[in-house]
Formats: structure tokens, C-alpha cells, sequence
């Protein structure tokens, strides 16, 4: 007890907003909201020509104003784990004798773990969640479905609209995926760490 009142500690269940997870991937809050993680495999914008790029962004501006809905738009960065590429690096100068060349490998490693720790090599994963709350359909036995099957209809605008900019979108429908995803962005310092 602290001050004379006495205070309940809460499990990390009780802190989690999620109530539950479905077969097709939904998850269902504590809040009442259903929601649906699509996964955005990006397109290398800087590779694109100048009318490439003019295209992209008129997609985009065009995908913004047809998303009449909540949508979140989550990035992830992760870092690299170059371990097994540094691990042949220096299979392959131990075995060399010219000291020219093992110099030149211990410089690269060092090159690499030096980009590595600036984190400049890290690759980016985007995540787009899109939400509705089973409050706004009362009365309704079936409330449930019908929130699910629009946001599977938002979830085909979505993939469309995005598909006209060059992005690949899916949903995420494992359970371990959708749970190691809300474990990364509640637990950032051990993938950060990584």
C-alpha cells in the first residue's frame, strides 16, 4: 500500500488492448474494435525516374483521399544482422597470404560493423492498420461479421489504390506473426537491440 490506499498491480494481460485474435486474422480490442494489420512490401522510390515519380505520388494522393476510414501507418525499422556475411569475410582473408589483402578485409568488416552500429543499414517494413469499433452498429446480432467484411472490402480498396503506386499489399493472418508484430512495437528496446 502506498499513501493508505491500497492499490491492485495489473497482470501484463490486463495492460494489452487485446482481447483476442481470429482465424482470418482479425484482432478483436478490449476497446471493441476490430482491427486488420495488412503488410506493405515498398517500392525503391529513389530509383524511379523523375516521371515514375511523379506517377507515385499522384497514386498516393489519390489512395489518401479515397481512405474515407481510420488507418494507421506503421514503419519498422529493423537492423541487419550481417553476422554469417562478416563470419565468410573473414574465412576468406585467414586463408589468404598476402597481408595487402587481410588488411584490406579487416578494414571492410570494420566498415560494415561501423554502418551497422549507425544503424544506416537497416531495412524498413510498413504496416497499415485499419480499424472499426463495434459500437457504432448497435443492436445487431451479427455486428461482428459485418465489421469484419468491411474492412475486408477496405482492406481490396487499399491493396488496389497501392497497387497503382508499385506496393504489394497483404494481409497478416498468422496469429504468431500478428503477435510478434504488437510485441515488437510493446517491446521495441529488445528489437532494437537485435
Amino acid at each position: 500500500m502506498k499513501g493508505g490506499k491500497n492499490i491492485k498491480e495489473k497482470t501484463a494481460q490486463e495492460w494489452i488492448p487485446v482481447d483476442s485474435f481470429d482465424k482470418e486474422g482479425f484482432i478483436k480490442m478490449k476497446n471493441l474494435d476490430i482491427i486488420k494489420v495488412l503488410k506493405v512490401e515498398p517500392i525503391n522510390y529513389n530509383l524511379k525516374s523523375d516521371l515514375e515519380k511523379e506517377s507515385i505520388l499522384n497514386s498516393y494522393k489519390i489512395f489518401l483521399k479515397t481512405c474515407n476510414f481510420n488507418i494507421q501507418i506503421i514503419i519498422q525499422s529493423n537492423k541487419q544482422d550481417l553476422s554469417e556475411h562478416i563470419n565468410q569475410i573473414e574465412k576468406n582473408i585467414q586463408k589468404k597470404e598476402n597481408k595487402i589483402i587481410k588488411n584490406l578485409g579487416k578494414k571492410y568488416i570494420k566498415f560494415i560493423n561501423d554502418i551497422n552500429s549507425s544503424k544506416k543499414n537497416s531495412s524498413k517494413i510498413f504496416y497499415l492498420i485499419i480499424s472499426d469499433n463495434l459500437k457504432k452498429i448497435e443492436n445487431a446480432s451479427n455486428a461482428e461479421e459485418i465489421i469484419k467484411a468491411d474492412l475486408k472490402e477496405k482492406y481490396f480498396k487499399v491493396k488496389e489504390c497501392l497497387a497503382r503506386c508499385g506496393n504489394s499489399v497483404t494481409e497478416v493472418e498468422s496469429k504468431n506473426e500478428l503477435i510478434e508484430i504488437i510485441d515488437s512495437f510493446l517491446n521495441a528496446r529488445k528489437y532494437l537491440n537485435k
